[in-house]
């Protein structure tokens, strides 16, 4: 079978490039430090982009990763997005200060709602300042899945213009998740100059290929492996 392409790029998808692009991840309030450091060996075997996990296990991460490229990434405001803005940007610099090296953020969907884009932009840009201060990245979860299309589109346009680096879709905790019409919907809204993650339901690796299809650069799942080994055994790349 031929392997597929990246839509983007026109490159060739082999299960070494499509593990580049996954955040492996357990944010799963019950899981435990043996959870996190085979969560860690897996991004290690497999080159994940980066781990990600519930902050009080950002030093763990650090420690398993290493100097690896494996980056550890955490969630501020999470799941809700409904906290305070010092709070998230408190979040985000003790993160960072314990080793983390990227941000995913809630956005505020009730002030969104409300269309209070003042308060979700300067909420963005706060976070945003601090995470870049610091030499990491920042991504924001709209929560597609209570939002509106015109929402989605606001969300998106507001993360531009706070500078973030990713828009992602989904916290996988609150309903919903990735589709294929989200991923494309942000990625025509953001341009070629910010990522796009697909994250919530991603367990396959039809899931995957397609969400990179539609236009995400980063798959946020906690089926990375899964997903990896099928493109190797569809495609013997």
């Amino acid at each position: 079978m031929p392997s597929p392409q990246i839509s983007r790029t026109g490159q060739p998808l082999t299960a070494e490039s499509l593990a580049r692009m996954i955040d492996h991840t357990n944010l799963r309030p019950e899981a435990t430090r043996e959870q996190i450091i085979q969560l860690c060996q897996q991004a290690l075997k497999f080159g994940f982009a980066a781990v990600v996990v519930n902050p009080p296990y950002v030093p763990l991460a650090v420690s398993q990763v290493g100097n690896s490229g494996v980056k550890v990434a955490t969630v501020v405001g999470f799941p809700l997005g409904a906290t305070l803005t010092d709070v998230k940007r408190f979040e985000a610099a003790e993160a960072i200060r314990l080793g983390a090296r990227e941000i995913d953020m809630v956005l505020n969907v009730g002030s969104l709602k409300s269309g209070d884009h003042a308060q979700v932009l300067s909420d963005i840009r706060s976070v945003a300042e601090a995470t870049h201060g610091a030499g990491a990245i920042l991504k924001v979860i709209l929560e597609t899945a209570l939002l509106t299309d015109d929402e989605k589109r606001t969300a998106c346009q507001l993360c531009v213009q706070a500078k973030a680096d990713f828009v992602k879709t989904s916290t996988g905790f609150l309903g919903g998740g990735a589709t294929v019409a989200d991923v494309a919907l942000m990625r025509s809204v953001v341009g070629n100059d910010m990522g796009v993650k697909a994250s919530g339901g991603i367990r396959t690796t039809a899931d995957a290929i397609a969400m990179i299809e539609a236009g995400a650069n980063r798959i946020g799942t906690s089926s990375g492996v899964a997903i990896v080994q099928g493109l190797a055994q569809r495609t013997g790349m």
